[in-house]
């Protein structure tokens, strides 16, 4: 590992925790880059026609107490901005100093928001397979492409690396060790899929990330130490931890049980940077702190007049 390596930037996944409401996604983002110190907000966008069929459309929602609509297709788009409203948290984090990503679901989406040419977009695990969407981000948007790769086979996660590679891609690619669930079981993060794929991709690929969607904090600064070993062997670069984010988990939706509210994403920000310093190599066998104390307290036979153990 290189000396200074590149921090992990920490990824708030607001998603549709804003309820479909621009002033909670604003006070997100605000809430995110000014009191958690996150790196990066980022949204999803979907085209609910194109990524539904009729039938997925209209049926009730699996779980109505969270839905927002009559129908499964009511509920997505009453939770949807437009182009024009994602342009507007575009401005408000660049007023935040975070930086704005969103998921695209969808090829339209993926047109969409490609032409407003944020830093970097995201491919979640459910569409990690659609080609002709990622073939149409490889071709017309120069930015960071970054896959998750829940509920995906490792032959999968092998062609979709391949894709990259083929079309001159794969040094903007990052890929996420995720396990999709919400939440997930401790014993379900599987934590060494991020050794396995810095093994098997991380020299190939811009970055390897860490998307979890569990419950605390442990499992990230895990995931830290992980993805930090295998660089230090030369494995790629461990570059990604995201997190969903609400502001309330007892709102109303899917994802906020399994999101970090803002004292527990400020906490997740604060250790991340904090044991990214301590996972490191001594840079001299005595350091200069310890120095210090070596002077005041080491029993050395010199100094105490015993040469028996030197003899």
């Amino acid at each position: 590992m290189s000396p200074t390596p590149q921090p992990v930037k920490v990824i708030a996944e607001i998603g549709c925790n804003h309820k479909g409401d621009v002033d909670i996604a604003k006070e997100l983002i605000q809430v995110a880059a000014k009191v958690c110190k996150a790196d990066v907000a980022k949204f999803q966008k979907r085209t609910n026609k194109e990524l539904l069929t009729p039938e997925e459309y209209n049926r009730p929602h699996p779980v109505p107490e969270n839905s927002y609509g009559d129908s499964y297709g009511e509920h997505r788009e009453f939770l949807e901005f437009d182009v024009d409203q994602h342009q507007e948290l575009i401005r408000e984090c660049e007023a935040n100093g975070i930086m704005y990503s969103t998921s695209v679901w969808d090829l339209t989406a993926a047109k969409e928001m490609a032409a407003l040419n944020p830093p970097m977009l995201k491919i979640p695990s459910a569409t990690n397979q659609h080609y002709d969407l990622q073939n149409y981000l490889c071709e017309h948007y120069a930015g960071e492409l970054h896959v998750s790769t829940g509920m995906t086979t490792r032959e999968e996660i092998k062609k979709t690396v391949d894709f990259y590679k083929e079309r001159g891609r794969a040094k903007d690619l990052v890929i996420y060790s995720c396990t999709s669930g919400y939440p997930v079981a401790f014993e379900d993060i599987c934590l060494f899929e991020i050794g396995r794929l810095m093994e098997e991709f991380g020299e190939e690929v811009k970055g390897i990330g860490f998307s979890g969607h569990h419950l605390g904090i442990s499992a990230d600064v895990a995931a830290l130490a992980v993805g930090r070993m295998y660089e230090s062997q030369g494995k790629g670069r461990f570059t990604h931890i995201e997190r969903h984010f609400t502001l309330d988990r007892t709102w109303k939706g899917t994802d906020h049980a399994a999101s970090l509210e803002p004292d527990g994403m400020r906490r997740l920000c604060r250790d991340i940077a904090n044991v990214d310093k301590a996972l490191a190599y001594k840079k001299d066998e005595i350091l200069p702190v310890e120095q210090v104390q070596r002077d005041k307290l080491k029993w050395v036979a010199e100094r105490h007049g015993n040469l028996s153990a030197a003899e």
